[in-house]
């Protein structure tokens, strides 16, 4: 009896809940009314917060438009204190690195003003030289054998040493210079205006280099902890890359300037040593930066005589030759891994967008965003 009271005393199971009914669908009348739940359309609130979000993408590209010089100029430097910056870690085995940093930029500055020194006369002696001398230059040139044989391709018709005298006599004429300049106080404002920018960026330099590991860590606190270490080993990869480029393509450079100043003293080329710069500026450019140096420089030993430029036309045929397939691989090579198609794109690409700074700067970005293909896209690929 006991066991059966028990069993009594047992509560039934609780149902189960039904699940909620789905809601109405929308029932269409004859007239096309919906009974579905109305669904209600802000087109006012949407469209007044895009109109907003428009302005402020204007307002922002007007501000970037302002100060374009001066993110060119926090680019440049920052570009150049990372490509000082394997010369500094180098100097650090024996001194303290701000004393290294000193005496780098002494360095730099002592180049500088070594240079104006010894280029800014040549320069002004040359000016003057054509100042006084332009006619007779002129006249030089139409008379050139050079010009004769092409006077001889072109026929009669084209007169070639009369194109040669009026080109002549307008660029002698003083005020279309100025016209052809922008006038004295434009060409005086561009001076000016080069001279801060060099001071700006040698400032910025100083302090990204001397701030640069403390810019790295401050820059890993909006990463998360767990992948701050690599995220750190990943910069200190991409700062390693752009400071080898940046020696590897002023080592070209160097080589460069060394030969030309060599070869062109033995042919007799006008102002070796200011041919020389012009042919190391050249080749910090990539790709075209020797070609174009080599044109220039060939064209000023026109005005020496014929054979001079022909001499100096043949030895950077060679040159380029020997820079493609020999200097330049065993330097870039080390410098930056990246593959000769996409360097070629790059230097396009950021000529193209940003002139001969983005040329400058486009190699090491490539370089930098194989470095992070290869170290964050493919590990996260394989793991998955």
């Amino acid at each position: 009896m006991a066991a059966i009271r028990r069993t009594a005393r047992i509560r039934p199971r609780r149902p189960l809940p039904t699940p909620p009914e789905p809601p109405p669908a929308a029932e269409l009348t004859s007239d096309g009314d919906s009974r579905a739940p109305e669904v209600k359309v802000r087109a006012f609130r949407i469209g007044f917060i895009g109109t907003l979000g428009v302005l402020v993408a204007l307002l922002l590209g007007g501000v970037v438009g302002q100060l374009s010089t001066v993110i060119l100029y926090v680019v440049f430097a920052l570009f150049l204190a990372l490509g000082l910056d394997p010369l500094v870690t180098w100097l650090e085995r024996w001194m303290p690195r701000w004393v290294a940093i000193l005496l780098i930029v002494a360095g730099v500055l002592g180049v500088v003003a070594l240079l104006v020194a010894t280029i800014v006369p040549i320069i002004i002696e040359q000016t003057q030289y054509l100042i006084d001398h332009w006619e007779e230059i002129g006249e030089d040139v139409a008379g050139s054998p050079i010009v004769v044989w092409l006077q001889g391709l072109l026929g009669e018709d084209f007169q070639l040493e009369t194109l040669i005298q009026d080109a002549t006599d307008w660029l002698g004429d003083p005020a279309n210079l100025a016209s052809l300049g922008g006038g004295v106080l434009a060409v005086g404002a561009g001076i000016a205006g080069g001279f801060t920018g060099v001071v700006i960026v040698l400032i910025l330099m100083l302090y990204f280099m001397a701030s640069l590991r403390s810019m790295e860590r401050y820059s890993a606190k909006f990463v998360p902890a767990s992948s701050r270490a690599g995220y750190l080993d990943l910069t200190d990869d991409i700062t390693s890359s752009v400071g080898r480029y940046v020696m590897g393509q002023v080592s070209l450079g160097l080589i460069n300037g060394a030969l030309s100043f060599i070869y062109l003293s033995i042919i007799g080329a006008p102002s070796p040593i200011l041919l020389a710069f012009i042919a190391f500026l050249c080749s910090l450019v990539p790709l075209v930066g020797t070609l174009t140096g080599a044109i220039i420089i060939s064209l000023v030993c026109l005005t020496a005589s014929p054979i001079t430029a022909l001499a100096a036309i043949i030895y950077y045929l060679v040159y380029m030759q020997v820079e493609a397939y020999v200097l330049s691989p065993r330097i870039m090579n080390k410098a930056v891994a990246v593959p000769g198609a996409l360097v070629v794109i790059a230097a396009v690409a950021g000529g193209t967008l940003g002139g001969v700074l983005g040329a400058l700067v486009a190699i090491p970005v490539a370089a930098s965003l194989i470095i992070i293909i290869e170290k964050v896209v493919f590990p996260r690929q394989d793991a998955i």
